[in-house]
Formats: structure tokens, C-alpha cells, sequence
């Protein structure tokens, strides 16, 4: 075997635990960019189990849920735009997409040369198909309104009109595998550790 190359890719990549989300609004739990990525992983995951089980889909669940793990990677270059900020105005969103497309062939430069073609796949989101950006951008917003959820359940009313704001965004997917897991899982998050606890002994 050949010397290993050196890569600062994995350092960069180490550093979405330092970013924090939410960062306009007082929170109870402070939430950083590699947390909520395991979770949109692991709902994506979710969402796509749903989709093929009940709805007839055929999406593959270990790769959205791998496409969610990267989604939101450009971060460590750019940071966290608030929302109110990101979607202001078409202008603004539009420029900022760019942005993010730069930040993510600089990371994709960054990878070393033997994975570079794997982590373009991974990051740049023009090469994933419209129902993998949809489960993966579906999974990112049910997992804010989660969050949403979480905050209020602790009193924090600071997240009363976001959650409202998610609510109506997720309703108007008229997405099944969405409506279902809205259902079926979404309100235990509501719920405090003895409440789900004693459900899950009955």
C-alpha cells in the first residue's frame, strides 16, 4: 500500500458539533449541527422504512439515511443562517444556495482523491434524485418541528409560532410516509421521560 494521503476533510467535518442551529431564539436545549444530523438520519431512515411498507415506495433507507448524515456539511464553511434570514426573500435565498454549493465543492476538493467521487455523491445535493431530497429535506424539517415540540413541552414559548410555521410546511407536503410518522410517532416528543416510559410497560 501507497502512504496514506493527508486530508483535513475529516477535521472539517468533525466541526459541525460546533456550530450551534437555532441561534435567534433562547432555548431550553441547545442544539448543534451534528446532533440534528443524526437525527434527520435516523428519520429519514424512518421515512423511507414508511414509504416502502405502507405506500409502495422503493427508496433505498441506508442511503437517504446517509445523504441525511451529510446534508448539512456546507455548514462547517458557512455557518448556520437563521431561517428568518436564509428565506427573507427569493434574492436572499437564492444567493445563499450558491453559497452553499461553493462550500460543498470546497469540501468535496478537500476529500481525499481515492473517496473523492463517493463524497461528491454524499454532499453535492444536485446529484441525488428529487425523492431522496425530498425524504432528506422532509426528515430536516420534521426534526426542527420535533424540536419545536421538545421546547414547548419545557415551556418555552419562544418556539410557539415556528412550531405553527412547520406545521402548515409539513401538512402542505401532502406527503403519506410525513402524515404517518406526524401520527404515529411525532407526539411522543410532547411527552416526558416517565409518560413514554410507562406507555412503552403497558
Amino acid at each position: 500500500m501507497s502512504q496514506p494521503e493527508s486530508s483535513h476533510f475529516f477535521a472539517h467535518l468533525a466541526r459541525m458539533k460546533l456550530i450551534t442551529r437555532w441561534p435567534l431564539m433562547r432555548n431550553v436545549y441547545q442544539e448543534n449541527v451534528q446532533e440534528h444530523s443524526l437525527q434527520v438520519a435516523m428519520v429519514a431512515h424512518a421515512l423511507a422504512l414508511i414509504k416502502n411498507e405502507f405506500f409502495e415506495g422503493s427508496v433505498d433507507p441506508n442511503r437517504v439515511a446517509t445523504l441525511a448524515l451529510f446534508h448539512d456539511v456546507s455548514e462547517v464553511l458557512t455557518g448556520d443562517l437563521p431561517t428568518p434570514v436564509k428565506y427573507f426573500n427569493p434574492a436572499i435565498q437564492h444567493e445563499y444556495k450558491k453559497i452553499e454549493q461553493i462550500a460543498e465543492q470546497k469540501l468535496v476538493d478537500m476529500a481525499p482523491a481515492a473517496f473523492t467521487q463517493i463524497y461528491s455523491d454524499l454532499i453535492k445535493q444536485q446529484n441525488h434524485t428529487d425523492e431522496e431530497k425530498f425524504i432528506v429535506k422532509a426528515a430536516d424539517v420534521l426534526c426542527a418541528y420535533l424540536k419545536t415540540l421538545e421546547e414547548l413541552s419545557a415551556g418555552n414559548q419562544e418556539f410557539k409560532l415556528a412550531k405553527k410555521r412547520l406545521d402548515k410546511l409539513l401538512k402542505d407536503y401532502h406527503s403519506d410516509e410525513v402524515d404517518y410518522f406526524l401520527k404515529a410517532y411525532a407526539p411522543s416528543f410532547s411527552l416526558s421521560l416517565d409518560e413514554i416510559t410507562q406507555e412503552d410497560n403497558h
